[in-house]
C-alpha cells in the first residue's frame, strides 16, 4: 500500500496548492468563506478541505490564512483557547471591521473573484 498512499498524498498536495493559489489572491481588507475558497479552486462542496489545507500550514507561511472565515462572516472556533483573537487581529490590522458579535459585514468585505483558470492539460 505504500504505492496508494504516496498517490493520496501528491494528490492532497495538489489540492492544497490549489487553494494556497486562491488564498493568496485575496487582497489586504477583504475576506473570503471556506466554501468561496473551494468553489474558486474548482472543489465545489469541499468547505472543509480549504480548512484542513489552512491548518497545515506552517507559522511562518505567507499565504494570508487569516482572510479566510466561516459562512457566517466570523472566524471559526480553535482548538486552542485565544488562537482565534490572532485570526481577528490581523484581519482588524487591515481595516475589516467586526460587529459586536464578532462578524464582518461580507456584504461589504467580501473578495469578489472568478475562478482560476485551469491551463491546458489539467484535469
Amino acid at each position: 500500500m505504500p504505492a496508494r498512499a504516496a498517490r493520496h498524498a501528491a494528490l492532497g498536495a495538489g489540492l492544497y496548492a490549489r487553494i494556497y493559489a486562491v488564498v493568496r489572491r485575496i487582497p489586504r481588507g477583504r475576506v473570503a468563506t471556506y466554501g468561496q475558497i473551494a468553489d474558486l479552486a474548482g472543489l465545489p462542496g469541499h468547505a472543509r478541505q480549504v480548512g484542513y489545507a489552512l491548518h497545515a500550514l506552517p507559522d511562518s507561511t505567507a499565504v494570508p490564512w487569516h482572510r479566510v472565515l466561516n459562512a457566517a462572516g466570523a472566524v471559526s472556533p480553535r482548538a486552542v483557547p485565544g488562537a482565534h483573537l490572532t485570526q481577528r487581529q490581523l484581519l482588524e490590522r487591515e481595516g475589516v471591521p467586526f460587529d459586536l458579535r464578532g462578524r464582518v459585514p461580507l456584504e461589504r468585505v467580501r473578495w469578489r473573484a472568478t475562478r482560476i483558470p485551469r491551463s491546458r492539460g489539467q484535469a
